[in-house]
């Protein structure tokens, strides 16, 4: 009898260690709750920059340094976009980000008012332009595109022209004030530039060698539910065409063997990204791994539709050459080697 009692007891206490231990060697428990954990909770690589709000993201790889170009929302919660100037940053892991003095702003343009919207940036022969949209003074009516010039990623820049390469009077396809606007740019192998750009309605034009004056007629584009954000980049013998979808926003994707078109639509890219209307996008490669920068608005509690923030995850190909669809994490991307 006394064999046998001591036997239950034995039993009745390996069960409650069993218990207590938790049911697998990979779960651990929070002393505090009665929730067990069975992964590590995930560690927020998303948004990369925590400390300014930073909206229609514009990337570069240049000496093996990302430079990324992002506008400064400064507006009040659940308001209207107020951005009055762009940042730069700089990172070799894509993970890092060093912020460096303000490079730019609307009112370096001596014909501009205010809005430091959506830009991009290019280099060429030593030179980097900085095509950006603000809005025009009095003389011109709306939205326009400016050019910037600098012998540094990092700047200062300043006016290249003097004056707006593209201004609304110049475009006349939609009866808007903002159709001119998100500028991006291409340079081809033989040296030839491309500016697209647009709201509602899609227009790119050639450049000439000296990249702040158009060459040739302005053309146009018609995609699906075109809304604004055009972004080109190439892989392979394929050149990519990128854009903001319907609204609120998706990324919504084209495809060609020529810059010129013409232009098969491929479908959606990335959806609606959280709490935000807008979706603008940069596409890089860097150190063997493709990346797609974009912005939302879900910085905890404080973030919305007009106080963005700037965000990476990662770009795949199938093995014909279309994209796979965009996965948004809170993790974000794992530093570059």
């Amino acid at each position: 009898m006394m064999i046998r009692a001591l036997t239950g007891r034995l039993f009745v206490l390996l069960i409650i260690v069993f218990i207590q231990s938790g049911c697998s060697s990979n779960t651990s428990r929070n002393p505090h709750s009665d929730v067990l954990f069975d992964v590590p909770t995930p560690v927020p690589g998303n948004p990369i920059i925590t400390d300014k709000f930073t909206a229609d993201p514009a990337a570069i790889v240049y000496k093996d340094t990302v430079y990324l170009y992002v506008g400064h929302d400064e507006a009040p919660p659940n308001t209207f976009y107020d951005l009055n100037e762009w940042l730069v940053y700089s990172s070799t892991n894509m993970v890092d980000w060093q912020e460096h003095p303000v490079p730019l702003r609307a009112t370096d343009f001596s014909w501009a008012i205010d809005d430091a919207w959506a830009s991009e940036v290019i280099e060429r022969d030593g030179k980097f332009y900085w095509y950006v949209t603000v809005q025009h003074n009095e003389d011109h009516h709306g939205k326009a595109i400016g050019v910037a010039v600098s012998d540094s990623p990092l700047g200062p820049f300043k006016d290249a022209r003097g004056s707006a390469l593209i201004t609304n009077d110049m475009t006349e396809d939609v009866n808007i004030s903002w159709d001119d606007i998100d500028p991006t740019v291409w340079i081809e192998e033989n040296g030839q530039a491309y500016l697209f750009w647009g709201n509602t309605q899609l227009y790119w034009a050639k450049l000439k060698d000296n990249m702040i004056e158009l060459e040739g007629e302005i053309q146009r584009i018609n995609l699906p539910k075109f809304t604004e954000a055009p972004y080109i980049h190439k892989k392979g013998d394929y050149y990519y065409l990128s854009y903001a979808y319907d609204f609120p926003e998706k990324t919504a994707y084209a495809m060609s063997d020529n810059i010129e078109g013409p232009w098969y639509f491929k479908g959606i890219l990335n959806e609606v990204a959280g709490h935000s209307n807008t979706n603008h996008q940069s596409i890089i490669n860097y150190k063997g791994k493709d990346y797609f920068i974009y912005h939302n608005g879900s910085f905890p509690t404080t973030g919305d539709s007009f106080r963005r923030s700037v965000c990476i995850d990662y770009l795949y190909y199938n093995p014909d050459g279309t994209l796979k669809r965009i996965v948004m994490t809170t993790e974000g991307v794992s530093a570059a080697e």
